[in-house]
C-alpha cells in the first residue's frame, strides 16, 4: 500500500525552503509515496463558516501562519527530490480557472517527470471562495466543469478544444506541454459528503474520504462505485486514500485500512516545527510500517 504525508501547515514551517527541502528529502529516502500540500488562498481573521475535520468548528492554521501556494511549492520539491509523488490535498477547485491550473498542473507534471497528483475539493470556506470570485452555492456545479475543461485541455487534440459550459466558454483553445501520462494527471476528489463521492464516482481517478470511517465510510464507497457504473466507468479503477497519523499509525491499523479498502495511507503529522525531530517521527513510522525506499 502506498504510504503518502501531509506536510504540517499549522507548524507554519512549509514556506521555509531549508526546513521542506530537508522534510521532502527525507520522505523519499524513508520510502513514503508522496508529499501532500493543502491548500488556503487566503484565511481570514473572522468567519461563519464551519470546518467539517475538528468538532470545534475551527480550523486549527492561524490567520497569520505561512500557507504557500501548494503547486508552487511541489514545482520547488520537485527539484530537491528526484521519485517522491508531488500531490495536493486538496487544492480548493473553485479558487482557480481551470485553464490556468491546466496550464499550470500539465507543465510541473512534464518537469518532475510525471510525479504529479492532484487531490481536489470544492472548500468549506466560504469567506474564502467568495474572496476568490467564485459564488459558493454553485461550486459543486463549477467543480464538475472544471474537472471537465482540465482533462479536455490535457488531450491531444490536433484542431484545439472548445467548451461551452455554465461557468467557461472557449473555441480552439490548445493547452502545451502534455502531462506524462496520456491520460493526463490523476485528479483524486477529497471530501466527507455524498456530492463527493459521486464526483469521485463520476469524474475522478480516486477519492480521499478522510476523517470518515466504519459504515459511513462504508456507504460513501458505495455511492462512488455506483456513480463510476452508472458514469460507465470501472469502479475497481479508483483509487481509495484514508487517513490516519505519522505518530500511531502502524502495520495493525494499516492492515485494517487496507481490509477497508485503502489503496494509499494520507499521514497527518503534529505541527512540528524541528525538522529533526519530524524526520525522526518520520523515520520511526517507516520503520513501523516496514517502507522500503
Amino acid at each position: 500500500m502506498k504510504v503518502a504525508v501531509v506536510a504540517p501547515i499549522a507548524a507554519g514551517v512549509t514556506a521555509d525552503p531549508v526546513w521542506m527541502s530537508e522534510f521532502a528529502r527525507h520522505l523519499e529516502v524513508c520510502g513514503f509515496e508522496s508529499i501532500i500540500m493543502a491548500e488556503h488562498t487566503i484565511l481570514v481573521t473572522r468567519y461563519s463558516s464551519v470546518y467539517p475535520y475538528d468538532p470545534s468548528g475551527r480550523v486549527e492554521v492561524a490567520p497569520d501562519c505561512p500557507v504557500p501556494d501548494p503547486l508552487e511549492t511541489l514545482a520547488f520539491l520537485a527539484g530537491r527530490t528526484t521519485a517522491l509523488g508531488l500531490a495536493t490535498g486538496v487544492l480548493v477547485l473553485p479558487n482557480h480557472h481551470p485553464v490556468m491550473l491546466a496550464k499550470r498542473a500539465a507543465s510541473i507534471d512534464v518537469l518532475s517527470g510525471g510525479r504529479l497528483r492532484l487531490c481536489v475539493g470544492v472548500g468549506w470556506m466560504r469567506e474564502e471562495v467568495e474572496t476568490c470570485g467564485a459564488d459558493f452555492g454553485s461550486r459543486g456545479r463549477r467543480a464538475d466543469e472544471q474537472i471537465q475543461v482540465l482533462r479536455a485541455l490535457w488531450a491531444d487534440n490536433p484542431d484545439g478544444i472548445g467548451h461551452h459550459g455554465e461557468f467557461y466558454d472557449f473555441d480552439n483553445a490548445m493547452s502545451y506541454p502534455k502531462p506524462v501520462a496520456a491520460q493526463g494527471v490523476p485528479i483524486h476528489i477529497g471530501g466527507h459528503s455524498r456530492a463527493a463521492a459521486r464526483r469521485a464516482g463520476r469524474l475522478g481517478d480516486g477519492f480521499q474520504p478522510l476523517g470518515v470511517a466504519g459504515a459511513e465510510l462504508a456507504t460513501l464507497v458505495e455511492v462512488m462505485r455506483i456513480a463510476a457504473e452508472e458514469a460507465g466507468r470501472d469502479p475497481d479503477i479508483l483509487e481509495l486514500s484514508l487517513g490516519h497519523l505519522v505518530t500511531k499509525i502502524d502495520a495493525d491499523r494499516a492492515g485494517r485500512l487496507a481490509e477497508a479498502g485503502a489503496d494509499r495511507l494520507v499521514l497527518g503529522m503534529p505541527p512540528v516545527t524541528d525538522v529533526e525531530e519530524a524526520k525522526d517521527m518520520l523515520s520511526a513510522c517507516a520503520q513501523r510500517l516496514g517502507l522500503r525506499p
